[in-house]
């Protein structure tokens, strides 16, 4: 065991280093307690930091579905490309367009894609299928300025083109009937007289003689030309309607006895389809049968070989019209309309067809607008055509819902009654 020193000297030795070894030990304490605070200081801030982290990554995944959302949701087709014109983003509306689905757009050229599809970035319209798209590019920039990415844009304009086509149609079919007005009314006074001067010929020349022979050649002709004469008066007058309520069976069974003439020059396999709920049209009966009986003579034409003949009448949602509307659409399988020749199909005079005179479509396309309607056209060569006519459909008073129902038990129609007659009506036009 040491001794305690009993040297002072030594004791004051040993009490400087205790008190030195105390001094050490509270500095050490202190930086001890200096440095756990400063530890729960960066633990809090660590944990604000993470907290704030947490919250921007959750802000920042709201922001992406947000943005995913709405980028799925513009009806603007997107396509997102690099520096290397290389896909790496689409959408929904892009894919409709193209005709295919996300995965094999990925990592695609996006020239190949459009050029597969028969389309180019460029600032005139261009159609794929029935759809009219215009295309174009822009640049991407990031938050420094630079641009490293680009967006192809695909908007469909279909109806900004049908528009469009409609208003220049009406244009150019304005100058047209005031010039066909005048001429019509200019030919028609020196053909009645000829009209006249041959009928007074077939009169006074003997039978079996070939004076007489030419006398009835020369009214025939005269007739055939006031025949189309008329047609061109219809057109080019204004149409004053007096619509009412119509059973739409019962119209649409008129309008097909009309066309059984061309019906029944080849093999139609026909089929009519009328919804119940929509028993009536509100139109000008006997307009609406010539609008009927020219879309179907059209069809059967398209089809020289024979075909599927298809008419339907359905509900339209209000919105295509701004108002309560129905559509009535005939569809053929027939050989299609040529697209070079789509925009200039409702002109007069304007035919393909050997015999044709070219009115039939102009004075539809009249009485449709006079109804205040629309016509919608749809075809691909060989495939087919659909011509869809939107009607207006006001709410119907009690009275006419009196009536049809009354009609509805005359006639015995009903859903079952419905098919029974479509079967009875095309063997009738099968007879005739």
């Amino acid at each position: 065991m040491t001794s305690a020193p009993t040297n002072p000297e030594e004791r004051e030795l040993l009490y400087a280093a205790f008190r030195s070894f105390d001094e050490a030990a509270q500095t050490l304490q202190q930086s001890y307690g200096a440095l756990t605070a400063r530890v729960e200081q960066m633990d809090a801030e660590l944990a604000h930091t993470n907290e704030a982290l947490r919250r921007q990554l959750r802000d920042n995944e709201a922001m992406r579905v947000r943005l995913d959302g709405i980028l799925e949701s513009l009806s603007t087709g997107v396509l997102v490309v690099d520096e290397c014109q290389t896909i790496r983003r689409s959408n929904r509306a892009a894919e409709k367009v193209l005709g295919v689905i996300d995965v094999e757009l990925q990592h695609r050229q996006a020239a190949e894609v459009l050029s597969r599809a028969g389309l180019t970035v460029g600032d005139q319209p261009q159609r794929i299928g029935q759809t009219v798209v215009s295309i174009s590019q822009v640049p991407l920039h990031n938050d420094s300025g630079d641009c490293s990415e680009h967006l192809i844009l695909l908007q469909d304009i279909t109806r900004i083109y049908q528009l469009e086509e409609q208003l220049q149609r009406k244009d150019r079919l304005a100058a047209m009937g005031e010039l066909i007005s005048r001429i019509a009314h200019e030919i028609r006074n020196p053909l009645g007289s000829v009209e006249l001067f041959a009928s007074m010929l077939q009169r006074d020349l003997l039978e079996h003689t070939a004076g007489k022979r030419y006398a009835q050649q020369i009214s025939q002709a005269v007739q055939l030309m006031d025949g189309l004469l008329a047609n061109l008066l219809l057109y080019t007058r204004p149409v004053h309607l007096a619509r009412a309520w119509h059973e739409a069976e019962s119209l649409i069974r008129e309008s097909m006895k009309l066309a059984v003439h061309a019906i029944t020059k080849v093999p139609v396999d026909m089929q009519v389809r009328l919804s119940p709920e929509v028993p009536l049209l509100w139109c000008h009966d006997g307009q609406l049968k010539q609008v009927i009986v020219n879309l179907v003579v059209n069809a059967v034409q398209a089809m020289p070989n024979g075909g599927d003949l298809a008419i339907s009448l359905d509900r339209e949602p209000p919105q295509t019209l701004a108002m309560p509307a129905v559509r009535l659409t005939v569809r053929d399988s027939g050989v299609g309309i040529d697209p070079a020749h789509r925009s200039r199909m409702f002109d007069p005079f304007f035919t393909t067809k050997e015999e044709g005179t070219g009115l039939g479509l102009a004075i539809v396309h009249s009485i449709v607008e006079a109804h205040q309607g629309r016509i919608d056209v749809e075809s691909t060569v060989g495939k087919g055509t659909t011509c869809s006519i939107i009607l207006p459909h006001p709410i119907a008073t009690e009275d006419s819902s009196k009536g049809h129902r009354q009609g509805d038990l005359e006639c015995g129609v009903g859903e079952t009654g419905r098919e029974n007659s479509d079967k009875e009506l095309v063997e009738e036009w099968s007879h005739d």
